[in-house]
């Protein structure tokens, strides 16, 4: 489940860029300034906003560690800013005084890259500040640039079309021509690298004007050859894709496009998950918080939407729209608990907590007036829905029959899938986590099993390189809708 959870309103312009540091987002626009907020109450931070573009921003990166913030603008200028004290650190000219476009850091901090209008690029020694390599692709615009999560290679994508990689001598180890027809938008390397035996293995989205989200596995043997080649074409939109990004963990991919929609993805499967539908004119960028289940759209309609995965939000800062709890029933149990239950155990306030999620919050008091629990759900119909329930809106009615007849048709399953239970506990997953092995486990148990088990592997016997968990929020959203129709 998707919350829209803030709504950003203060550029004055189209919105081009979105970023998140562990603490910070921020946001950069055609008005040439760029806003920084707090993520904690998406209060807008006291030196915001920056203003030391001439131009419109295109394209904002944090470092790391969330100190430093880069910037790059029509202005022919990538600006350094330091998020102490929201001052310029550092002004660096694009070689040629083109207009820059496109900016990215890499993971390590130590190098960033610059792309411009003309097709240059320029590699900057991010320590120093100073200028180390430069290189070109004639007759195109640079638009899109991703670092690999090992910091040593980045991907370039042009207005042209094309998809290159790039070494830090600024050698061109591979170029995937026409990999977007009519140009490429963004790309975005996962943050995750697979090592087997002689390969080390990458994967990549990018996007384009083709209203194409694309997803590539990129192989460096031991030899230092590399091969890309197409996974998936993803076609969950009907205009061109603007922006495109990983999760944290690299299990979701979110997209934003022209016919105003953000699409997220279960980024291993290649399966569509949620439509977002709150901007009202092309969705320019988006951002995946790295610490926090957050995911930040811009617009051309000037601002900015928050969305939580899941787990709702606290108050944002006096930006918030009007939140719906989550709905209690009378022994206790959240929607949570009613999901366990078969739809026709469902009670009054079950059903209630189902309206919510499925955006009809404005029948939960009809419903509750007529004591509508799960085995009455199930029963209805458009014409009892009419005479009975006195809901006089055909499309709203029918809508409420369709997600009726999705509850039924979804609940002739049996036995729950194994990869929804925890290997340690073999019971149904909660709180599912990643561990070092790759497995996915309920979080208290492989947390205790680990304190008493010398950090051992439940699956495999062999050590766990660390014992760093991370959340697996696509297999919660499947346990939970499997747990909902069921």
């Amino acid at each position: 489940m998707m919350s829209l959870i803030c709504t950003l309103q203060d550029h004055r312009d189209d919105v081009n860029w979105c970023a998140f540091s562990g603490k910070l987002l921020a946001t950069c626009s055609g008005d040439k300034t760029l806003r920084v907020y707090n993520t904690r109450d998406f209060s807008e931070l006291p030196f915001s906003p920056l203003s030391g573009h001439g131009y419109s921003v295109h394209c904002c990166c944090f470092s790391t560690c969330g100190q430093f913030l880069a910037s790059c603008s029509t202005d022919a200028t990538t600006l350094v800013w330091s998020m102490v004290t929201g001052e310029i650190e550092a002004i660096l000219e694009h070689p040629g005084r083109s207009p820059v476009r496109i900016c990215a850091l890499s993971p390590d901090s130590l190098h960033l890259v610059s792309g411009g209008s003309d097709g240059t690029l320029a590699l900057w020694d991010f320590p120093s500040k100073q200028l180390r390599r430069t290189g070109a692709v004639n007759d195109t615009t640079m638009v899109a640039c991703s670092f690999s999560p090992c910091s040593q290679v980045f991907m370039t994508g042009s207005s042209y079309g094309d998809l290159r990689l790039w070494d830090l001598d600024m050698n061109q180890l591979h170029a995937e021509k026409n990999a977007h027809d009519l140009g490429v938008t963004c790309c975005t390397f996962a943050p995750n690298i697979l090592s087997g035996g002689q390969v080390v293995q990458f994967r990549l989205a990018s996007c384009g004007q083709d209203s194409h989200l694309k997803i590539w596995e990129i192989n460096k043997f031991s030899s230092r050859a590399y091969k890309m080649q197409l996974l998936h074409t993803l076609t969950g939109q009907s205009a061109p894709v603007l922006s495109c990004v990983y999760s944290s963990d690299g299990q979701l991919l979110v997209s934003g496009s022209v016919d105003k929609t953000v699409t997220v993805y279960d980024a291993k499967n290649a399966v569509l998950l949620y439509t977002l539908n709150k901007h009202e004119r092309y969705v320019t960028a988006c951002s995946f918080s790295p610490t926090s289940p957050l995911i930040a759209t811009g617009s051309m309609d000037k601002t900015v939407n928050i969305w939580r995965l899941e787990d709702g939000c606290s108050s944002c800062g006096g930006k918030s729209l009007p939140e719906k709890s989550a709905l209690t029933a009378s022994d206790g149990r959240t929607s949570a608990g009613r999901s366990k239950l078969l739809v026709s155990d469902w009670s009054e306030e079950d059903v209630s907590a189902w309206l919510v999620e499925e955006g009809l919050e404005g029948l939960v008091e009809k419903f509750a007036a007529n004591n509508i629990d799960g085995t009455e759900l199930l029963n209805l119909t458009k014409e009892t829905l009419a005479s009975e329930l006195h809901i006089e809106s055909v499309g709203l009615r029918s809508k409420l029959v369709r997600k009726v007849e999705e509850l039924k048709s979804d609940s002739v399953c049996s036995g729950i899938p194994d990869e929804f239970l925890c290997p340690i506990t073999r019971e149904l997953m909660r709180e599912p986590v990643i561990a070092a092995d790759g497995y996915s486990y309920e979080r208290e148990a492989i947390k205790s099993w680990i304190n008493t088990k010398n950090r051992s592997s439940p699956m495999t016997n062999l050590p766990l390189l660390t014992t760093l968990l991370t959340p697996n929020h696509t297999l919660k959203m499947a346990i939970g809708r499997w747990k909902t129709s069921h």
